[in-house]
């Protein structure tokens, strides 16, 4: 067995695990009884395939926007360092069944998202590195993990 870690991704044997896919990373329970609930929402295969970090930027910014359409109680959505995914923190009890339709509604909303329209929070004033875009990488990515999830199902591993 493998050393235990204080982090749950690193516990994951992340050479057994087929990308896409929706995966509970955990669910907690606070002192007021509030349930924060974080997902693994992976997007290209662990150690193969990378997404450019300019390509991440704008998934970024239009799923923040999306997000909070599909689920109010949305905490966060941020990349993975990794590159080849992104966190999802929401308040409630929400299962991998019901983010996963959300996410395919995202994704599927960013592989539509048209080339001439501004991406939310681009703007020098609104971004902290606003050069660093690429909508038409990240219309790619959304799109194939979205034909993926159609036409597959979400996997799912623990």
């Amino acid at each position: 067995m493998t050393q235990k870690y204080k982090v749950e991704s690193f516990n994951l044997d992340h050479t057994k695990v087929t990308a896409p896919f929706v995966r509970l990373a955990s669910k907690k329970v606070g002192p007021a009884g509030d349930i924060v609930t974080k997902f693994d929402i992976r997007v290209t295969q662990p150690n193969k395939e990378f997404m450019p970090t300019d390509s991440i930027h704008t998934i970024e910014h239009l799923a923040a926007e999306y997000l909070r359409d599909e689920i109010p109680s949305i905490i966060d959505f941020s990349p993975m360092g990794c590159r080849t995914g992104f966190y999802l923190t929401v308040f409630g009890d929400f299962s991998e069944k019901e983010i996963a339709s959300k996410m395919l509604n995202v994704m599927k909303k960013i592989a539509d998202w048209p080339a001439d329209k501004v991406i939310p929070g681009q703007a020098v004033v609104e971004c902290g590195n606003y050069l660093d875009h690429n909508l038409a990488g990240a219309k790619e990515i959304a799109k194939k993990w979205a034909e993926k999830i159609s036409v597959e199902g979400f996997n799912c591993f623990r």
